[in-house]
Protein backbone atom coordinates (compact mmCIF):
# COMPACT_ATOMS: atom_id res chain seq x y z
CA UNK A 1 0.00 0.00 0.00
CA UNK A 2 1.66 3.51 -0.82
CA UNK A 3 2.28 6.32 1.00
CA UNK A 4 -0.55 8.24 -0.77
CA UNK A 5 -3.34 6.03 0.20
CA UNK A 6 -2.81 7.15 4.33
CA UNK A 7 -5.21 10.04 5.15
CA UNK A 8 -3.62 12.86 7.28
CA UNK A 9 -4.49 15.45 9.96
CA UNK A 10 -5.18 17.57 7.39
CA UNK A 11 -7.26 15.60 5.28
CA UNK A 12 -9.88 14.98 8.52
CA UNK A 13 -9.91 18.48 9.44
CA UNK A 14 -10.64 19.42 5.96
CA UNK A 15 -13.71 17.18 5.98
CA UNK A 16 -14.60 18.57 9.46
CA UNK A 17 -14.61 22.26 7.51
CA UNK A 18 -16.98 20.38 4.96
CA UNK A 19 -19.52 18.80 7.52
CA UNK A 20 -19.76 21.61 9.62
CA UNK A 21 -23.95 22.50 9.58
CA UNK A 22 -24.29 18.95 7.94
CA UNK A 23 -23.48 16.29 10.47
CA UNK A 24 -24.00 16.67 14.39
CA UNK A 25 -21.32 17.22 16.49
CA UNK A 26 -22.37 14.40 18.55
CA UNK A 27 -21.34 15.04 22.57
CA UNK A 28 -19.65 12.44 24.98
CA UNK A 29 -22.12 11.13 27.69
CA UNK A 30 -20.70 10.12 30.75
CA UNK A 31 -21.50 6.74 32.58
CA UNK A 32 -20.30 4.01 35.27
CA UNK A 33 -20.54 0.83 34.56
CA UNK A 34 -19.49 -1.45 37.89
CA UNK A 35 -17.37 1.24 39.10
CA UNK A 36 -16.18 2.37 35.94
CA UNK A 37 -16.43 5.74 33.86
CA UNK A 38 -17.33 5.24 30.49
CA UNK A 39 -17.79 8.34 28.06
CA UNK A 40 -20.34 6.85 25.26
CA UNK A 41 -19.97 8.86 21.30
CA UNK A 42 -23.99 8.23 20.21
CA UNK A 43 -23.35 8.44 16.43
CA UNK A 44 -26.81 7.68 16.44
CA UNK A 45 -27.78 11.46 17.21
CA UNK A 46 -26.81 11.92 13.17
CA UNK A 47 -29.74 13.49 10.97
CA UNK A 48 -29.81 9.33 9.51
CA UNK A 49 -29.02 7.94 12.87
CA UNK A 50 -25.07 6.79 12.23
CA UNK A 51 -22.25 7.63 11.84
CA UNK A 52 -21.99 7.22 8.11
CA UNK A 53 -23.21 10.38 6.71
CA UNK A 54 -19.79 12.03 7.71
CA UNK A 55 -17.65 9.66 4.86
CA UNK A 56 -20.55 9.98 2.73
CA UNK A 57 -21.21 13.18 2.47
CA UNK A 58 -17.03 14.30 2.35
CA UNK A 59 -16.94 12.01 -0.62
CA UNK A 60 -19.54 13.36 -2.54
CA UNK A 61 -19.10 16.64 -1.84
CA UNK A 62 -15.41 16.44 -2.85
CA UNK A 63 -16.46 15.04 -6.19
CA UNK A 64 -16.53 17.78 -9.34
CA UNK A 65 -19.00 19.10 -10.42
CA UNK A 66 -19.18 17.07 -13.65
CA UNK A 67 -19.06 13.44 -11.47
CA UNK A 68 -21.87 15.36 -9.58
CA UNK A 69 -23.92 15.15 -12.50
CA UNK A 70 -23.02 11.97 -13.67
CA UNK A 71 -25.01 10.90 -10.38
CA UNK A 72 -23.37 8.62 -7.61
CA UNK A 73 -23.91 4.89 -6.53
CA UNK A 74 -23.11 2.62 -3.52
CA UNK A 75 -23.67 -0.59 -2.29
CA UNK A 76 -24.80 -0.91 1.55
CA UNK A 77 -27.04 -2.88 3.81
CA UNK A 78 -28.53 0.28 5.46
CA UNK A 79 -26.33 2.97 7.45
CA UNK A 80 -23.83 3.92 4.42
CA UNK A 81 -27.25 3.82 2.56
CA UNK A 82 -28.76 6.60 3.80
CA UNK A 83 -25.73 8.29 4.22
CA UNK A 84 -25.58 8.58 0.54
CA UNK A 85 -28.72 8.99 -0.05
CA UNK A 86 -29.08 11.98 2.74
CA UNK A 87 -25.93 13.67 1.25
CA UNK A 88 -27.04 13.26 -2.69
CA UNK A 89 -30.27 15.25 -1.70
CA UNK A 90 -28.64 17.87 0.33
CA UNK A 91 -25.63 18.18 -2.98
CA UNK A 92 -28.90 17.97 -5.22
CA UNK A 93 -27.09 14.31 -6.78
CA UNK A 94 -29.09 11.31 -7.78
CA UNK A 95 -28.19 8.61 -6.50
CA UNK A 96 -28.72 4.59 -6.80
CA UNK A 97 -28.20 2.20 -4.03
CA UNK A 98 -27.35 -1.68 -4.32
CA UNK A 99 -29.32 -3.59 -0.85
CA UNK A 100 -29.58 -6.47 -0.19
CA UNK A 101 -33.60 -7.73 -0.30
CA UNK A 102 -33.36 -8.65 2.64
CA UNK A 103 -31.79 -5.37 4.39
CA UNK A 104 -33.44 -4.36 7.60
CA UNK A 105 -37.04 -2.93 6.25
CA UNK A 106 -36.63 0.55 8.32
CA UNK A 107 -33.13 0.91 6.53
CA UNK A 108 -34.59 0.27 2.78
CA UNK A 109 -37.93 2.10 3.53
CA UNK A 110 -35.50 5.14 5.12
CA UNK A 111 -33.31 5.55 1.78
CA UNK A 112 -36.04 4.97 -0.40
CA UNK A 113 -37.79 8.54 1.60
CA UNK A 114 -34.37 10.22 0.98
CA UNK A 115 -34.95 10.00 -3.11
CA UNK A 116 -32.46 7.21 -4.01
CA UNK A 117 -33.28 4.71 -6.21
CA UNK A 118 -32.92 1.07 -5.05
CA UNK A 119 -31.61 -1.61 -6.68
CA UNK A 120 -32.34 -5.03 -4.67
CA UNK A 121 -30.10 -8.37 -5.23
CA UNK A 122 -28.54 -10.92 -3.18
CA UNK A 123 -27.37 -11.09 0.84
CA UNK A 124 -23.40 -10.85 -0.05
CA UNK A 125 -21.31 -7.74 -0.53
CA UNK A 126 -19.85 -9.35 -3.40
CA UNK A 127 -22.96 -9.20 -5.16
CA UNK A 128 -23.76 -5.45 -3.97
CA UNK A 129 -20.37 -4.67 -5.25
CA UNK A 130 -20.23 -6.33 -8.43
CA UNK A 131 -23.97 -5.09 -9.15
CA UNK A 132 -23.29 -1.42 -8.59
CA UNK A 133 -19.61 -1.72 -10.23
CA UNK A 134 -21.64 -3.00 -13.31
CA UNK A 135 -24.20 -0.33 -13.23
CA UNK A 136 -21.35 2.38 -12.89
CA UNK A 137 -20.02 1.31 -15.81
CA UNK A 138 -23.28 1.43 -17.83
CA UNK A 139 -24.59 4.49 -16.95
CA UNK A 140 -21.40 6.51 -15.86
CA UNK A 141 -22.82 6.69 -12.34
CA UNK A 142 -19.30 7.42 -9.68
CA UNK A 143 -18.99 4.77 -6.81
CA UNK A 144 -18.97 5.84 -3.46
CA UNK A 145 -17.27 3.13 -2.11
CA UNK A 146 -18.95 2.20 1.77
CA UNK A 147 -15.28 1.83 3.45
CA UNK A 148 -12.09 1.34 1.20
CA UNK A 149 -11.69 5.53 0.40
CA UNK A 150 -9.75 7.98 1.56
CA UNK A 151 -12.52 10.37 1.57
CA UNK A 152 -15.20 8.28 3.44
CA UNK A 153 -12.26 7.91 5.67
CA UNK A 154 -11.17 11.52 6.80
CA UNK A 155 -15.24 11.65 7.18
CA UNK A 156 -15.25 9.53 9.71
CA UNK A 157 -12.25 10.53 11.19
CA UNK A 158 -14.25 13.63 12.33
CA UNK A 159 -15.32 11.36 14.88
CA UNK A 160 -11.70 11.16 16.36
CA UNK A 161 -10.99 14.78 16.55
CA UNK A 162 -13.97 15.73 18.34
CA UNK A 163 -13.02 13.09 21.12
CA UNK A 164 -10.18 14.41 21.46
CA UNK A 165 -11.37 18.07 21.30
CA UNK A 166 -14.30 17.14 24.18
CA UNK A 167 -11.38 14.63 26.37
CA UNK A 168 -7.99 15.79 25.82
CA UNK A 169 -6.65 12.93 28.13
CA UNK A 170 -8.57 10.41 26.66
CA UNK A 171 -6.73 6.68 27.28
CA UNK A 172 -8.89 4.40 25.64
CA UNK A 173 -11.21 4.20 22.93
CA UNK A 174 -13.33 1.36 21.83
CA UNK A 175 -14.85 1.72 18.06
CA UNK A 176 -16.65 -0.83 16.10
CA UNK A 177 -15.13 -2.80 12.94
CA UNK A 178 -17.13 -3.83 9.84
CA UNK A 179 -15.00 -2.73 6.68
CA UNK A 180 -12.95 -0.88 8.67
CA UNK A 181 -13.86 2.97 7.41
CA UNK A 182 -14.95 4.08 10.60
CA UNK A 183 -12.13 2.31 12.97
CA UNK A 184 -9.31 3.68 10.14
CA UNK A 185 -10.51 7.35 10.48
CA UNK A 186 -11.09 7.28 14.16
CA UNK A 187 -7.66 5.61 14.92
CA UNK A 188 -5.80 7.78 12.67
CA UNK A 189 -7.07 10.74 14.25
CA UNK A 190 -6.84 10.29 18.03
CA UNK A 191 -2.99 8.33 16.92
CA UNK A 192 -2.06 11.52 15.33
CA UNK A 193 -3.32 14.10 17.85
CA UNK A 194 -2.58 11.64 21.39
CA UNK A 195 -0.12 9.27 20.46
CA UNK A 196 -0.17 7.61 23.86
CA UNK A 197 -4.43 7.03 23.66
CA UNK A 198 -5.33 3.02 22.84
CA UNK A 199 -7.61 2.30 20.05
CA UNK A 200 -9.15 -1.05 20.42
CA UNK A 201 -11.86 -2.44 17.54
CA UNK A 202 -14.41 -4.73 18.40
CA UNK A 203 -16.35 -6.94 16.13
CA UNK A 204 -19.00 -9.78 16.66
CA UNK A 205 -17.19 -13.72 17.30
CA UNK A 206 -19.16 -14.06 14.19
CA UNK A 207 -18.07 -12.16 11.98
CA UNK A 208 -14.15 -11.62 13.01
CA UNK A 209 -12.60 -11.32 9.93
CA UNK A 210 -10.61 -7.65 10.91
CA UNK A 211 -9.55 -9.61 13.94
CA UNK A 212 -8.14 -12.29 11.91
CA UNK A 213 -6.72 -9.95 9.37
CA UNK A 214 -4.81 -8.11 12.10
CA UNK A 215 -3.65 -11.14 13.45
CA UNK A 216 -2.35 -12.72 10.65
CA UNK A 217 -1.10 -9.30 9.47
CA UNK A 218 -2.81 -9.45 5.97
CA UNK A 219 -6.07 -9.16 4.80
CA UNK A 220 -8.39 -12.29 5.63
CA UNK A 221 -11.73 -13.25 3.91
CA UNK A 222 -14.66 -14.60 5.95
CA UNK A 223 -17.56 -16.98 3.72
CA UNK A 224 -21.05 -14.23 3.44
CA UNK A 225 -22.75 -17.59 4.98
CA UNK A 226 -20.93 -16.99 7.92
CA UNK A 227 -21.03 -13.30 8.78
CA UNK A 228 -24.31 -12.81 8.06
CA UNK A 229 -25.05 -15.32 11.15
CA UNK A 230 -24.53 -12.37 13.23
CA UNK A 231 -27.00 -10.04 14.43
CA UNK A 232 -25.06 -7.21 13.90
CA UNK A 233 -26.01 -6.40 10.14
CA UNK A 234 -24.02 -3.61 9.76
CA UNK A 235 -20.73 -5.50 10.75
CA UNK A 236 -21.34 -8.29 8.14
CA UNK A 237 -18.23 -7.29 5.55
CA UNK A 238 -16.56 -10.45 4.93
CA UNK A 239 -12.85 -8.73 4.86
CA UNK A 240 -11.62 -4.97 5.85
CA UNK A 241 -10.60 -2.94 2.82
CA UNK A 242 -7.16 -2.48 1.28
CA UNK A 243 -6.78 1.38 2.20
CA UNK A 244 -8.31 0.39 5.28
CA UNK A 245 -6.08 -2.42 6.87
CA UNK A 246 -3.22 -0.15 5.65
CA UNK A 247 -4.67 2.33 8.59
CA UNK A 248 -5.71 -0.44 11.01
CA UNK A 249 -2.02 -1.90 10.56
CA UNK A 250 -0.35 1.53 11.73
CA UNK A 251 -2.96 2.52 14.61
CA UNK A 252 -4.97 -0.13 15.59
CA UNK A 253 -3.42 -1.50 18.90
CA UNK A 254 -5.72 -4.65 19.44
CA UNK A 255 -9.38 -6.46 18.13
CA UNK A 256 -11.26 -7.92 20.15
CA UNK A 257 -14.87 -9.84 19.56
CA UNK A 258 -18.17 -9.88 21.46
CA UNK A 259 -20.45 -13.15 21.52
CA UNK A 260 -24.28 -12.24 20.31
CA UNK A 261 -25.30 -12.57 23.90
CA UNK A 262 -23.38 -10.03 24.98
CA UNK A 263 -24.78 -7.60 22.17
CA UNK A 264 -28.45 -7.87 23.02
CA UNK A 265 -27.05 -7.04 26.81
CA UNK A 266 -25.29 -4.36 25.70
CA UNK A 267 -28.32 -3.14 23.93
CA UNK A 268 -30.78 -3.35 26.53
CA UNK A 269 -28.45 -1.63 29.26
CA UNK A 270 -27.71 1.59 26.82
CA UNK A 271 -31.30 1.98 26.66
CA UNK A 272 -32.73 0.68 30.08
CA UNK A 273 -29.50 2.25 31.98
CA UNK A 274 -28.14 5.16 29.28
CA UNK A 275 -31.47 5.92 27.76
CA UNK A 276 -29.41 5.43 24.61
CA UNK A 277 -30.85 3.32 21.85
CA UNK A 278 -28.36 1.08 19.67
CA UNK A 279 -28.66 -1.18 16.99
CA UNK A 280 -26.44 -4.25 17.25
CA UNK A 281 -23.55 -2.98 15.36
CA UNK A 282 -23.28 0.36 17.73
CA UNK A 283 -23.62 -1.99 20.97
CA UNK A 284 -20.68 -3.62 20.00
CA UNK A 285 -17.98 -1.30 21.72
CA UNK A 286 -20.37 -1.26 24.83
CA UNK A 287 -20.19 -5.16 25.18
CA UNK A 288 -16.49 -5.07 25.11
CA UNK A 289 -16.12 -2.77 27.91
CA UNK A 290 -19.18 -4.98 30.66
CA UNK A 291 -17.69 -8.27 29.23
CA UNK A 292 -14.25 -8.19 28.07
CA UNK A 293 -12.44 -5.42 29.90
CA UNK A 294 -10.10 -8.23 30.83
CA UNK A 295 -8.55 -8.07 27.51
CA UNK A 296 -7.41 -4.07 26.84
CA UNK A 297 -5.74 -1.75 29.80
CA UNK A 298 -7.68 -0.80 32.65
CA UNK A 299 -8.11 3.52 32.22
CA UNK A 300 -9.48 6.16 33.94
CA UNK A 301 -10.75 7.32 30.69
CA UNK A 302 -12.47 5.42 28.30
CA UNK A 303 -14.78 6.56 24.98
CA UNK A 304 -17.30 3.83 23.58
CA UNK A 305 -18.43 4.58 20.00
CA UNK A 306 -22.01 4.33 19.47
CA UNK A 307 -21.58 3.50 15.71
CA UNK A 308 -25.60 3.72 14.84
CA UNK A 309 -29.24 3.65 16.38
CA UNK A 310 -31.10 2.37 13.62
CA UNK A 311 -33.18 -1.12 14.93
CA UNK A 312 -35.65 -2.29 14.28
CA UNK A 313 -38.72 -1.93 16.48
CA UNK A 314 -39.78 -5.47 17.29
CA UNK A 315 -35.85 -6.46 17.58
CA UNK A 316 -35.65 -3.61 20.30
CA UNK A 317 -38.64 -5.25 22.05
CA UNK A 318 -37.43 -8.60 21.78
CA UNK A 319 -33.79 -7.35 23.51
CA UNK A 320 -35.78 -4.85 25.92
CA UNK A 321 -37.87 -8.06 27.07
CA UNK A 322 -34.92 -10.37 27.06
CA UNK A 323 -35.69 -12.72 24.60
CA UNK A 324 -34.35 -13.94 21.29
CA UNK A 325 -35.37 -12.57 17.68
CA UNK A 326 -33.42 -14.74 14.75
CA UNK A 327 -32.01 -12.37 12.74
CA UNK A 328 -32.92 -12.56 8.97
CA UNK A 329 -31.15 -9.64 7.37
CA UNK A 330 -28.22 -9.48 5.54
CA UNK A 331 -25.81 -6.53 5.80
CA UNK A 332 -22.00 -4.97 5.12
Amino acid sequence: MGEEAIVTLDDIRQAQQRLRGVAARTPLVANEEDGRRLWFKPESFQPIGSFKLRGAYNKIASLSEGERRSGVITYSSGNHAQGVAYSARALGVKAVVVMPRKAPVNKIEATKALGAEIVPVGPTSGERQAKAEELAAEHGYVIIPPFNDEKIIAGQGTIGLEIVEDLPDVELVLVPVGGGGLISGVATAVKLLRPQAKIIGVEPELAADAQASLRAGKIVSWPGEQVGRTLADGLRTQSVGEINFEHIRRHVDDIITVSEDEIREAMRRLALGARLVAEPSGAVTSAAFLFHACEFPRTEKTVAIISGGSVEPQLLASVLDGGWLEATVNGD
